[in-house]
């Protein structure tokens, strides 16, 4: 069995379990929902999620506010606006506007189909009165730098944004709005979920119903209802994830003792320096996880973004076993610079836009 190869199928199975079109399908499937006027779409997996909503509703507009080079798939006749994550950038803002606009013209008989999925809260802005883009873009990467999880830099944005935590369907003026989200939050809050986009919370006159179709647990299951199905042993299935990458790299090596496979999802976060170089919180993770395993020919690691991306790169996440570390790693991880190195060794992988975003997946295999 060559394991790298193995171990990407059982995480594009967990991708698959949880595609943005096929999470949407069903959902619309079992909703008896009355005729939309407008599908809006926004986050990574926005265009597959617009996808499936438009077969069912063929005549409705569509507006999709997606990340740059997440467009491929999209409904034809869409309009589609990419924007830049994990920072926001000013078509973010142009993003923002479009769906607020969309939201403001809605007739008295409007039923809008809200789709939301992870990166909404970057790729969508309209910000407080006396703020400016750059305000935005210093406040995010600073959050970012500090290790935060995803409940407090997106606590931050709701307190800069019009549209989000319930605001954007303030002076609705339609008769319904419907929310379907992919989680990519611990908890699966809907409030969180892109920083509450799509969420209605002040006193209003119209129907409002959501619904989570995707989150992590899915994928994790899948994956580990795959692996059973060969005979093969899962020890642990677990959303575990959820600490600075310093505390996890030792911390879950400890727990791969037995033979077989361990199936981890979650967020980590990763404090950075002054002036990080190129990667992301999945490649710091393994590059970490490559140090504690030095040695050991047992283990093999694959740690990746279900999305398909992991930072501001073209990876999602890198695939490392007890032969990757060598000393020079240190300086990759003292300045946060994960990408090159794990590039240099073949270890990157590179899967693309995968259509939809539930946070991330870590799976290690032990021989026997």
């Amino acid at each position: 069995m060559e394991i790298q190869s193995f171990l990407m199928e059982l995480w594009q199975h967990g991708v698959d379990a949880v595609a943005g079109d096929a999470s949407v399908a069903r959902a619309l499937r079992d909703n008896d929902m009355p005729a939309l006027t407008q599908i809006i779409a926004v986050g990574k997996a926005a265009s597959a999620m617009a996808r499936a909503a438009s077969v069912k509703y063929p005549k409705a507009p569509i507006l999709i506010v997606t990340k740059d080079g997440h467009s491929t798939g999209a409904p034809r006749g869409a309009l589609v606006i990419e924007a830049a994550h994990p920072v926001p950038n000013t078509a973010s803002l142009k993003g923002g506007g479009a769906i607020a606009e969309a939201v403001a013209q809605a007739g008295p008989n409007a039923h809008i189909l809200m789709l939301v999925s992870g990166g909404a809260s970057a790729l969508a802005e309209v910000l407080q009165p006396g703020l400016s883009l750059a305000d935005l873009m210093a406040a995010t990467t600073d959050k970012l730098a500090s290790g935060a999880d995803i409940h407090a830099i997106n606590a931050m944005r709701r307190d800069l944004s019009q549209i989000k935590g319930g605001k954007l369907f303030t002076g609705f003026q339609g008769r319904r709005v419907t929310t379907l989200a992919i989680s990519d939050v611990e908890g699966d809050d809907l409030n969180v979920i892109g920083s509450g986009i799509g969420m209605v919370h002040a006193p209003h006159g119209f129907a409002f119903e959501a619904q989570i179709v995707a989150a992590n647990r899915i994928a994790r299951t899948a994956i580990a209802q795959s692996a059973q199905a060969e005979d093969i042993a899962v020890h642990l299935n677990a959303e575990d994830l959820y600490a600075d990458v310093a505390t996890l790299a030792p911390a879950l090596p400890a727990q791969w003792q037995k033979p077989g496979l361990y199936v981890h999802g979650g967020e980590p976060t990763v404090t950075l320096p002054d002036a990080p170089g190129r990667g992301g919180r999945n490649m710091m993770l393994a590059l970490r996880i490559a140090r504690e395993i030095a040695g050991d020919p047992t283990l093999h690691v694959l740690v990746a973004g279900t999305d398909g991306s992991d930072g501001p790169t073209d990876a999602a996440g890198a695939y490392v076993t007890g032969a990757t570390w060598d000393a020079s790693g240190a300086e990759a991880i003292a300045t946060a610079a994960p990408y090159d190195w794990l590039e240099a060794r073949d270890a990157l992988l590179k899967p693309g836009p995968t259509g939809t975003n539930v946070m991330d997946l870590a799976l290690a295999w032990r021989a026997p």
